[in-house]
């Protein structure tokens, strides 16, 4: 049997913390929403006929928006780069899962005529910013809106879960085909 230290749970405590995890209704998601009824948008929560349960739904704009976790999904900020010291293989297979199907699904409701965005854990900290990029997002075309690229998807040199794409000039990430 392993010996329990504080930084290294053992087999039960580590499955009891994941469960823990919750996947819908986050403080960067609640952060989201607050920001989104502020400025004045409705919307709908986790719609199941929709690929994803994408966090918020905007019908009447045809807009998504997906509020993910930097270390689930592979982002490439400071968290999102930090892998657990154990274990390492399953983590890394299964960020890239979740990178991956993060694309396929962004791309199958972009097919379906939505716009969508990722809003990353790392950049709901800062009201003001987050305000602005959603204000965007909400308020403009996709194909016109100049909002931070970094909220869409991320690249695929940056290692573990990245998703590719291509940066287009109007500031957009399209999934790699």
């Amino acid at each position: 049997m392993r010996k329990k230290t504080a930084t290294n749970p053992t087999p039960p405590e580590r499955s009891r913390i994941m469960r823990a995890v919750k996947d819908r209704n986050t403080a960067p998601e609640l952060r989201v929403r607050r920001l989104c009824h502020k400025l004045g948008y409705r919307f709908r929560l986790h719609r199941k006929d929709l690929p994803g349960k994408p966090d918020l739904v905007f019908p009447a704009r045809k807009k998504i928006i997906f509020v993910n976790g930097c270390f689930w999904h592979g982002h490439r900020c400071k968290r999102g780069a930090r892998l657990p010291g154990t274990n390492l293989d399953y983590w890394r297979r299964k960020i890239s899962r979740n990178s991956q199907r993060d694309c396929e699904i962004s791309r199958a409701l972009r097919k379906l005529g939505w716009d969508v965005l990722t809003v990353w854990e790392c950049e709901t900290r800062s009201d003001e910013r987050l305000t602005i990029s959603l204000r965007n997002f909400l308020t403009k075309s996709a194909r016109r809106a100049l909002y931070k690229p970094s909220l869409m998807l991320t690249d695929a040199a940056q290692g573990v879960g990245a998703t590719g794409g291509r940066l287009y000039a109007t500031g957009l990430r399209e999934p790699h085909q």
